[in-house]
């Protein structure tokens, strides 16, 4: 499999090794983790080191803007290759985690696609993330299946969604698999897994391994992962081209070099989305640094802004015009049983939202629960007759960079300061028990909640952020206001459940980060020292 000359680096699992791990970490997968590692470890970290320097240059006042070394690419006309057949309509995708019951549910769920996600919608245990790998594998081959404690029996239906899979970002790293003595990147032992063990199967069966790709900052992060796609395809013996990925712009030097990810893909590529709730955290983690430039309370940001619809232009304009889908953003709300009417309103919003998407130009969607998939689905069918929209241009956008740095007016308040700390520790808390995808106050919420919770804590906290009350926001208010809003969480659910929980351990977390000099980069960075 691997060129028998080459170095073997030395490949070590620091994790439990129970009957799971036996079948996903075979003497191979290791060997092809180990050769992923090899040949694209020293990379990755330039990369990661480049970000560093990027972020430096911002601070000295050099914003972003579209880049004059790569005019050309941005002028030229190109066009990615031929979308797959599988991949025709993507109207309506289900996110969410690689749990067993979950991944049966959105594949059965009538959505078009299933992101499977290892990155924001899962808390990266050594257990959930090898779980996941099996579970991937069982429904690749439609052995999946799963009972739950009541006995209620879950199998996979005659027609299910095609199937995605989202690896961690660059960024992150697999504490429990140690390359050369050191943890292998988190996006290599995603991807790596997945693909040795499904790449082949799936091409039988008239798919591919399909991909989506988070957190990107650059076109030379897409070029890291377009040399990954061909290492892999030419060990394994692959076709080349068998690998598709859509890139999810949802960081703010992302959005200026949308053309230029899509050339370095050109090959693999299955389009660009709409990754909004991210793509917010990124703008104020950006500019974390600027006491002019900080956004609204959360509640606020909507897609009408002028920043969030310039991105939007822009994506769908870049995506069509190289001929690739351009998906839209999630719909996070989930059914509210308990109230019809409140039930009605949140539907609502969930077509209200979708309508704007279709109608801009998008090629489909995402939801968050299979009971938004027919909501999202009618939305699509009344007003994308096709299998997708990719044909519709709009070549008469012409925005700057100025247009993507809007930063919106708004009012910070005291009820969004609280909300910040009440949402962020609820997902932090649940995160560090392990569950990565979170139901709180009816939306489902994963890593992107606590992200944009903390960092606007800590923007505003550090710039003296003006609240309506004509209270300054400073970290000792925000340390102040932790412990009541804790004090909340534990009158709601008593004494004995919230001494059972981890909403101290996310506290503390809170704080520490509210009252560093400087913003953590990546909320789940730190708190992954803390989960097993």
């Amino acid at each position: 499999m691997i060129n028998p000359t080459a170095t073997v680096p030395t490949v070590a699992i620091a994790g439990s090794q129970g009957a799971a791990e036996a079948e996903i970490l075979t003497p191979q997968a290791l060997e092809f983790l180990g050769a992923l590692s090899a040949n694209f470890e020293a990379e990755r970290r330039r990369l990661l080191a480049a970000r560093v320097t990027r972020g430096e240059a911002l601070r000295k006042g050099q914003l972003y803007d579209f880049l004059p070394e790569t005019a050309s690419v941005r002028q030229s006309e190109w066009r990615v290759a031929p979308i797959p057949a599988d991949l025709q309509d993507r109207r309506v995708e289900i996110t969410g985690p690689v749990d067993r019951k979950m991944v049966i549910n959105a594949l059965n769920s009538g959505a078009n696609v299933f992101m499977s996600d290892f990155e924001d919608s899962t808390a990266p245990t050594w257990r959930n993330v090898i779980d996941g790998q099996v579970n991937l594998r069982d429904a690749v081959r439609r052995e999946i299946s799963f009972s739950s404690p009541e006995g209620k029996q879950y199998r996979l239906n005659d027609k299910t969604a095609t199937l995605f899979v989202r690896p961690r970002g660059w960024h992150l790293v697999e504490k429990h698999l140690l390359v050369q003595g050191q943890p292998i990147s988190g996006s290599l032992f995603d991807f790596g897994l997945y693909f040795f063990h499904n790449a082949a199967e799936l091409k039988r069966r008239g798919s591919g391994p399909y991909f989506y790709l988070p957190k990107m900052e650059s076109h030379r992060e897409a070029r890291l992962w377009n040399s990954v796609f061909n290492f892999a395809q030419d060990t394994l013996g692959i076709p080349r081209g068998t690998i598709r990925a859509t890139v999810l712009i949802e960081t703010l030097p992302a959005a200026f070099e949308m053309d230029e990810i899509l050339f370095e893909l050109k090959d693999h590529s299955a389009g660009l989305n709409c990754g909004r709730w991210d793509y917010i955290f990124s703008f104020i983690k950006k500019f974390s640094y600027r006491d002019d430039l900080a956004l609204p309370d959360r509640s606020t940001i909507t897609m009408d802004r002028h920043f969030l619809k310039s991105y939007v232009e822009l994506l769908i304009e870049t995506c069509h015009r190289r001929g690739i889908h351009a998906m839209g953003g999630m719909a996070a709300q989930i059914p509210i049983k308990r109230d019809s009417a409140a039930n009605d309103a949140a539907m609502e919003r969930v077509r209200q939202d979708k309508l704007r998407e279709v109608k801009a130009g998008h090629d489909g969607t995402w939801v968050a629960h299979p009971g938004l998939v027919p909501v999202a689905k009618d939305v699509f069918d009344e007003h994308m007759t096709g299998a997708n929209q990719i044909a519709r241009r709009n070549p008469g956008i012409h925005l700057q960079g100025a247009d993507l740095l809007a930063v919106p007016e708004g009012e910070i308040t005291r009820k969004g300061l609280e909300m910040n700390i009440d949402i962020g520790l609820r997902y932090l808390a649940a995160w560090l028990d392990g569950l990565g995808c979170v139901p709180i106050y009816d939306l489902m919420e994963d890593a992107a909640t606590a992200e944009i919770s903390r960092a606007q804590l800590w923007q505003w906290a550090h710039h003296a952020g003006r609240m309506t009350d004509g209270v300054t926001i400073d970290v000792p208010l925000v340390l102040a206001t932790i412990p009541v809003v804790l004090k909340r969480i534990e009158q709601e659910l008593g004494a004995e459940r919230f001494a059972a929980s981890k909403f101290t351990a996310a506290g503390k977390l809170f704080e520490e980060m509210t009252a560093a000099k400087e913003l953590p980069e990546f909320l789940t960075s730190i708190a992954y020292a803390s989960i097993d």
